[in-house]
């Protein structure tokens, strides 16, 4: 495959294009669902491709091919700088530039024991159905619907300046969703347990038990009652805190979103946007999740600190943003797939522990909430705005500094900067999480991320009730 990504290099600098980038990737995965003690779904799939991005007359064009006969190979490279001439011709287009990088020769590759590709259908089976069925603990779980899955993402990268990085990341996953009926109530809680590694995974995890504590967890929520609304001081666990500061502050630090200020970080580089003891980090390599060593644009990924004590340093960058921005290249110029373009996307995104015990993040609240992230269901947020809205799992009452009585899924919403002001108590736990089961969205493409940190506490939020 490398011949023939050079041979696409050469071809394209023989049309006198000024950059060019190829990017080979084979992805092979599994996915299969089991409902109420059935297999209802099972998929095995492959894919491989090519993707060209050149460089000309200040403008970006971009072509993929399936096919990698002699033919479709010349076609893409054609359409590819066709597009760039066009779009760099176009005189109500501001010029675009890129900075200059470090020429790299890299290979990365996930560590895994056991294959997912050489475990038989019929054992993934066995343990999915298993799972499935013991989740089923009593008559009042109306609803266990699990996921298995596994993927293994091969790409490699090369460039008209010599680079050449080849990056292969296996990861599994298990998902479980039980729905609780009780006295006319229903509580629907999921949750996934998700990791960068083989099919060894399930040595160190009890699919069946995870599956039961998400039943039990969904039959002691049914019936109990909703979050009073109004204004409370709040505990956020590891799993609501990483929701929050990705989909809040991750997004509101993307290159794009800040040359094109729609970001309400636009403009507030060096100033302080939060409490002393938030610190916030992007990092492609952290443990627990998802493995970014470099991104589609050859970038080596830099652990990036985008708040520090509370003070806004840095941005993500692509390498066009990091020179519109006059910056240093991130790496994290991300694309889903060799049919898209990469854009400026999150990798892990978190906030760094501090020395909180969890007794003590409580401790001095009177009345307020432990908000929890087992079973939450998403948000929406608003970047350009400054403001958020988030579903929570089954939380807890806090009252007079000791844990109460559970509270069923709820939502919190506020305004970001205000929220971050608002932070007085960061813990000194720490956990990251991924998902081997959707991603994060933006402009039509989907990437895996992570997220997560300590538990945190919060002076002031709004809870909702239902």
């Amino acid at each position: 495959m490398e011949d023939i990504l050079e041979r696409i290099i050469n071809l394209a600098l023989d049309m006198d294009v000024e950059y060019a980038d190829v990017r080979y990737q084979r992805f092979s995965s599994n996915l299969i669902i089991a409902d109420n003690g059935k297999i209802s779904f099972y998929e095995s799939n492959t894919l491989q491709g090519i993707g060209l991005r050149v460089f000309k007359y200040g403008g970006w064009g971009f072509s993929s091919t399936t096919d990698f006969d002699s033919d479709s190979i010349k076609r893409m490279v054609k359409n590819a700088v066709s597009i760039s001439e066009a779009v760099g011709s176009s005189a109500k287009r501001k010029r675009s530039e890129i900075v200059d990088v470090k020429t790299v020769h890299a290979k990365e590759k996930v560590s895994v024991k056991v294959d997912p590709m050489d475990i038989p259908p019929e054992e993934k089976i066995e343990l999915i159905l298993t799972a499935n069925k013991n989740a089923m603990i009593s008559e009042h779980i109306k609803n266990s619907y699990s996921r298995l899955g596994d993927f293994r993402d091969t790409r490699l990268f090369m460039n008209s300046e010599g680079s050449k990085i080849e990056v292969d990341v296996t990861m599994v996953g298990f998902m479980q969703m039980s729905v609780a009926k009780k006295n006319g109530e229903l509580e629907r809680v999921y949750s996934n347990k998700s990791y960068t590694k083989g099919f060894e995974f399930f040595k160190e995890i009890d699919a069946s038990d995870f599956a039961i504590k998400i039943s039990e967890l969904a039959l002691s929520a049914v019936n109990t009652q909703h979050a009073k609304p109004g204004e409370y001081p709040v505990v956020l666990d590891p799993k609501i805190i990483g929701l929050f500061v990705h989909e809040a502050m991750g997004h509101a630090t993307e290159g794009d979103l800040i040359s094109n200020n729609e970001s309400i970080l636009a403009n507030k580089l060096n100033k302080q946007i939060g409490s002393e003891l938030v610190t916030i980090v992007d990092d492609g390599r952290i443990e627990g999740g998802y493995f970014v060593p470099y991104d589609d644009e050859g970038v080596k990924k830099v652990r990036t600190i985008t708040v520090e004590n509370g003070i806004l340093k840095a941005f993500l960058t692509s390498r066009e943003t990091a020179y519109l921005l006059e910056m240093s290249p991130s790496g994290n110029g991300r694309a889903q797939n060799y049919e898209n373009l990469p854009i400026v996307r999150q990798t892990n995104y978190f906030i760094e522990p501090r020395d909180f015990s969890f007794e003590e993040l409580i401790e001095d609240i009177k009345e307020g909430y432990y908000i929890k992230g087992e079973g939450a269901g998403g948000g929406q947020v608003d970047v350009g705005q400054g403001t958020f809205t988030f579903q929570t799992g089954p939380s807890y009452i806090i009252r007079n500094g000791e844990l109460g009585e559970m509270v069923r899924g709820t939502i919190i919403s506020g305004d970001i900067l205000t929220t971050l002001k608002s932070i007085d108590g960061v813990g000194k736990d720490f956990h990251i999480s991924t998902s081997i089961f959707g991603g994060c969205g933006k402009q039509g493409q989907s990437v895996k991320v992570g997220d997560g940190g300590p538990h945190v506490r919060v002076s002031k939020m709004v809870i909702g009730g239902r």
